[in-house]
């Protein structure tokens, strides 16, 4: 099979800025992104488009002696490539397991990790690492839409004891009061008293 031009996978003339070619490559990595295709049959077409944009973009930037960083590199660890395909079949356990034995603890990992937690429902955790993610690469877009969606989760701070003064909760105290009352009806209703008045 012939070799595409990798110009014009990206959609840009060979003359293009390299200003021009970044900005073709995040509008394709935005079109083929693979939250977009995760309940879609044409989910694997998009990601074998993906893995072509990739090849092209590292085939263009290479070429002029340059190698991309940040956004442009996002996709290009093959570890974090089977991190995003196991978090689209729901398998957030092997996801998790593999950032945990990667020694690459670039911003794709904290963002990736975020994600993961996020998917288990561990929100506080999530939105630590999503932080940490758009903190080392604060132009990427899809970090920056993570953790947005994550701060506006209501009671996303509800775990953590740390925001609540002394480390206590004032939910767990609702919920004491809540049994102690519970508890004294039921007492009542036997004939005795287990809170007694002054």
């Amino acid at each position: 099979m012939a070799q595409k031009n990798p110009y014009e996978v990206l959609g840009v003339k060979e003359t293009a800025t390299e200003e021009e070619i970044k900005k073709a490559y995040r509008e394709l990595v935005k079109k083929f992104h693979p939250d977009k295709f995760s309940d879609n049959p044409l989910k694997e077409l998009a990601d074998e488009k993906l893995r072509e944009i990739n090849h092209a973009y590292d085939t263009v930037m290479s070429g002029r002696g340059k190698a991309g960083n940040g956004y442009e590199r996002s996709y290009q660890s093959s570890d974090f490539n089977a991190v995003r395909d196991l978090i689209n079949k729901r398998d957030f356990r092997s996801a998790e397991r593999i950032l945990r034995e990667s020694a690459n603890r670039n911003a794709e990992w904290h963002y990736l990790r975020g994600i993961v937690y996020m998917n288990m429902g561990w929100y506080d955790q999530a939105l630590s690492y999503v932080e940490k993610a758009v903190s080392m690469d604060p132009g990427n877009p899809e970090y920056l839409n993570v953790l947005n969606q994550l701060r506006k989760r209501p009671g996303i701070y509800r775990t953590d004891v740390y925001n609540r003064g002394y480390g206590s909760s004032g939910d767990e105290l609702c919920k004491i009061c809540s049994c102690l009352a519970c508890s004294d009806c039921c007492c009542e209703c036997f004939g005795g008293d287990c809170i007694a008045c002054c």
